[in-house]
């Protein structure tokens, strides 16, 4: 079973170091080992006894530390030397320590505050909190997507070709009514509200002629970009499915 020990007010051998080196005032680049291992043993030997787990970190440390003050204290051949300072890697355990350290002590302070805090409840108007952003359609119709939905518009286009073309053989030419963006806006959203699945296909086969399929298919990439209705792909029937966001 793991315990955590608090020796007096010392979390670790690490959290000893740290106090040393604040209390001598010393640069912790440049720690005086010598000094601060002397401190250092006087100060576990101080310590109240403890179980030999409890104290094993410490004396680890202590062993580390005359280790370093007896590579300092023996002369150093060149080749030595270039390896570097033998405080490196203490130095280098001891600033990560203080940095968590110190994080901390801030999230303690956090947390102790957090109990006088009292949050209000959301109170947005209703229209503001019923707000989505834009979807971003570059986004959403991925190359796949896109290249779907341009297939099964131009389907449309050359079926309703066809259609036009039968009906003026019988008819002749037929005056063309104005269509609205906004009229093809609604009417989306009114097909789209009602219950049951609605295909992508249907809505731009009902238009009754090319540029009503042209303005319906703006109008629904409209109301997909503004968060009105979602599209979702009907990979059984090769066809979307729109849906009504408010639902």
């Amino acid at each position: 079973m793991d315990y955590n020990f608090k020796l007096e007010s010392f979390e670790g051998p690490l959290d000893l170091l740290l106090h040393l080196i604040e209390k001598n005032k010393v640069d912790i680049y440049d720690i005086p080992i010598a000094l601060i291992t002397e401190q250092y043993l006087e100060a576990i030997a101080q310590m109240p006894d403890k179980d030999l787990d409890s104290m094993s970190e410490f004396l680890l440390m202590a062993s580390t530390l005359l280790e370093i003050k007896a590579r300092m204290l023996l002369p150093r051949e060149e080749e030595e030397e270039e390896e570097g300072d033998p405080r490196a890697e203490l130095v280098a355990r001891l600033l990560e320590y203080k940095k968590y350290k110190l994080l901390s002590a801030q999230m303690r302070s956090l947390e102790e505050g957090s109990d006088k805090l009292w949050y209000r409840e959301q109170d947005l108007p209703q229209e503001v909190a019923k707000y989505k952003p834009p979807v971003d359609l570059d986004h959403l119709l991925k190359n796949e997507t896109a290249e779907k939905l341009q297939r099964i518009f131009d389907e449309i286009m050359r079926r309703q070709s066809d259609r036009t073309d039968e009906v003026h053989s019988h008819f002749g030419e037929i005056e063309r009514e104005a269509v609205q963006i906004g009229d093809r806006l609604d009417y989306v959203k009114e097909r789209v509200r009602k219950p049951g699945r609605h295909s992508f296909r249907s809505l731009l086969g009902s238009s009754a002629t090319k540029l009503e399929i042209v303005i319906t298919f703006l109008a629904i990439l409209e109301l997909i970009k503004t968060g009105e209705i979602r599209l979702s792909e009907d990979s059984t029937r090769d066809d979307f499915t729109l849906e009504d966001n408010a639902a």
